[in-house]
């Protein structure tokens, strides 16, 4: 369990962080690393979350997150790993869990033969439809206290240090 305190600011920080972080940079600000560090806690904690409410409907957050891509429309494993982030492997092992739970289907692909499609089926959309409302208050409880600027800056933080390390990844492999 975390233990927050306030700054003069009003501002949460972990005290525990602060603390190891401020002897690793030999006392020089650690202002980005907390942030970092931050980031890590909240994502770990979403993690959690989602966790408890799929593992208790038998799916991982990853299947999940393939069975909402597929409630919009079929797609190839190629695709649908390349919108969740991931490697085509790693969404192979989940189409096939999400298959053998009976809330997708491989087709045959029509404008290639050599490719498959993934599509939801009628099991999954039923699924994805009683998860729909626990997963919406889970999260109106967890963003509680936020306003909607809040929330949308909250995003754009997140995707700009997700872009940031993007073009930092580029660069390292470009060296």
């Amino acid at each position: 369990m975390n233990d927050f305190a306030k700054d003069p600011d009003d501002h949460l920080y972990s005290p525990d962080v602060r603390d190891a972080l401020a002897g690793f940079t030999l006392g020089e600000d650690t202002g980005v690393l907390e942030a970092a560090a931050a980031v890590r806690v909240a994502a770990r904690s979403l993690d959690q979350l989602r966790s408890l409410g799929t593992g208790s409907r038998g799916l991982s957050p990853g299947a999940l997150d393939i069975l909402i891509r597929l409630s919009g429309t079929e797609a190839n494993i190629k695709d649908l790993a390349a919108s969740a982030g991931v490697s085509s492997r790693n969404v192979t092992g989940l189409v096939d869990t999400l298959e053998r739970a009976g809330h997708a289907v491989r087709v045959p692909d029509p404008r290639d033969r050599r490719s498959v499609l993934v599509r939801i089926t009628e099991d999954g959309r039923t699924w994805l439809a009683e998860f729909r409302r626990p997963s919406q208050l889970a999260m109106a409880a967890l963003f509680r206290g936020f306003t909607a600027a809040e929330t949308t800056q909250l995003r754009h933080l997140c995707l700009r240090l997700a872009e940031n390390q993007q073009h930092l990844a580029r660069h390292l492999e470009d060296r």
